[in-house]
């Protein structure tokens, strides 16, 4: 069965590509819908800065990851900037290793 932790833990294997750290731990991650029964997923997210090149790569990694989920026929990614990506939206863990690596 689909939902929104297991949806959450699968987002872990999608990383920035630009500091390899995942979606989810960076704080990406403002929504996830589970809907038509769990056939459709639907994914609201941000960028760490607006005008961001890696999307689509980020797009095409969550679409990938999610549509191997059985059941799941449909994967939405709405991107959003309200309210707008910052470092405190980080897990502790992703702050260290942000602070480690920059």
């Amino acid at each position: 069965m689909v939902t929104e932790e297991v949806v959450r833990n699968m987002l872990m294997d999608v990383l920035d590509p630009e500091i390899q750290i995942d979606i989810v731990n960076l704080g990406m991650v403002y929504g996830i819908d589970i809907l038509e029964e769990g056939r459709k997923i639907k994914v609201t997210m941000t960028l760490t800065a607006m005008g961001c090149p890696a999307y689509d790569d980020l797009k095409q990694q969550i679409e990938d990851t999610l549509l191997s989920l059985e059941g799941v026929q449909e994967v939405e990614v709405e991107l959003t900037f309200d309210p707008p990506w910052d470092k405190e939206m980080m897990s502790e863990e992703a702050k260290l290793v942000f602070k480690y690596l920059f």
